[in-house]
């Protein structure tokens, strides 16, 4: 019988179990009570009758399985096998329904070296985010993400997701990171970096980027060949790149991603993005006209490998991401800045990873200037909660100043943090 010997060990584990304790007791000289006994006993005739169903359970399916051999053999269609018995949930799972699923992630940054154009400090705790996550009911979900740093608390994201509308539609509501390119998505703990590059920092709007209330229209068009994404997204102007004291000047951004595995081991992500909306200038260009708009186009491509039977060793992801800051005033002469980075990262051993990065931007309002700069990097997980990374960062900016700087990063987070964009 397949069952015997699954219930003489359970059952030797259940006498055993009560006769240890017994035998403990008379040795230590205290007899157990009527209650205890009459306790004990109940404890085992429920066990014995668990072990009886579940023996008459499995003899039942061998009964089956037994007949469907035979119906095989004779060429006869065989008899259906009953379903096992489901099961039963423990009852601590029962406490999480209501409760978001919580994560903290804290972002401690140093820097040596001389940079006259920044002033962050030796050594700060630069921001700790606090995640609430959940499944709100069967046709949304909701995300709320708080960052606290030296300028104070804030909401970086706030968002109500509806993944059930008609057509296949997926619609976000609340305080969101823009979906342009691929690093103005990313919240500061998920880059491959210790900072932004320069192209997000002068023509995306630097740490903050483009980000505030608004709303998130996207479509998955999945066949075949390739897997598509179009996102159309409008936001009230009042982010770094985007301004306006008019209520009736909104934000718009538009994105178009493209995914395929060209392998199994290889995949190709490329996207291209437009943003359009009334300009926030610059605290060097504050006297913008109040019509003035600005205009951003974006193509950004990222090639991964990672190979099936070296997953946790071997990796390797390339990624390029160009921006055109396009803005239109009276104050301006409508002239381009273009900037863009490029970066390469591999894993070489079971923690370990190495990456270079090379930028060149112009500054948005303000071609003539021209920024570059490269970058090398080390980085070391010692579990799925920490991040230890050293990113060595020469920098020539485009009124002559040239910056050498080392900056360290420990990232330590407490919880699952939910996934980001990919």
């Amino acid at each position: 019988m397949v069952a015997s010997p699954v219930i003489r060990w359970a059952v030797f584990v259940v006498v055993m179990g009560f006769a240890l304790p017994g035998r403990a007791s008379a040795q230590g000289g205290a007899a157990p009570s009527a209650a205890e006994l009459r306790q004990a006993q109940s404890e085992v005739d429920r066990l014995r009758q668990e072990l009886a169903d579940m023996r008459q359970q499995y003899d039942a399916r061998l009964a089956a399985l037994e007949e469907r051999l035979k119906a095989l053999a004779a060429g006869a269609p065989p008899p259906p096998v009953p379903a096992p018995p489901p099961a039963v949930p423990p009852a601590a799972g029962s406490s999480k329904v209501f409760n978001p699923d919580i994560a903290v992630i804290s972002n401690f940054l140093g820097v040596a070296g001389r940079n006259p154009h920044s002033d962050q400090p030796a050594l700060g705790l630069s921001e700790v985010e606090t995640s609430f996550q959940a499944v709100v009911d069967p046709y949304a979900r909701a995300d709320l993400f708080l960052a606290a740093g030296p300028e104070g608390l804030e909401v970086e994201e706030g968002f109500v997701t509806f993944n059930t509308l008609p057509g296949g539609l997926l619609l976000k509501a609340g305080k969101m990171r823009a979906q342009f390119g691929k690093v103005n998505t990313l919240h500061t703990h998920a880059i491959p970096w210790t900072d932004r590059p320069l192209v997000t920092q002068n023509l995306v709007g630097g740490e903050e980027g483009i980000s505030e209330s608004g709303v998130s229209l996207s479509r998955l068009i999945n066949n075949s060949f390739l897997f598509l994404e179009a996102t159309g997204e409008a936001y009230y102007g009042n982010s770094e790149v985007f301004a306006s004291p008019r209520r009736s000047k909104l934000a718009y951004v538009a994105r178009v991603r493209g995914y395929r595995d060209l392998t199994e081991a290889t995949n190709l992500d490329v996207g291209g993005s437009f943003a359009y909306g009334p300009s926030a200038g610059t605290p060097d260009s504050p006297s913008l006209d109040p019509d003035a708009t600005t205009r951003l186009f974006g193509f950004d491509a990222t090639f991964r490998y990672r190979p099936l039977r070296r997953a946790i060793y071997r990796r390797l992801q390339a990624r390029t991401e160009l921006v055109w800051n396009r803005p239109r005033s009276s104050d301006l002469a409508g002239s381009t800045a273009f900037g863009f980075y490029g970066s390469g990262e591999y894993q070489f051993a079971r923690r370990w990873f190495g990456g270079a990065r090379y930028d060149r931007s112009a500054r948005a309002f303000d071609t003539s200037l021209v920024d570059s700069g490269g970058s090398v990097y080390l980085t070391y997980w010692p579990s799925e909660f920490n991040q230890i990374r050293g990113q060595y960062r020469r920098t020539h900016y485009g009124d002559g100043v040239k910056a050498n700087e080392f900056l360290f990063q420990i990232l330590f987070s407490i919880g699952a943090h939910g996934a980001h964009v990919f």
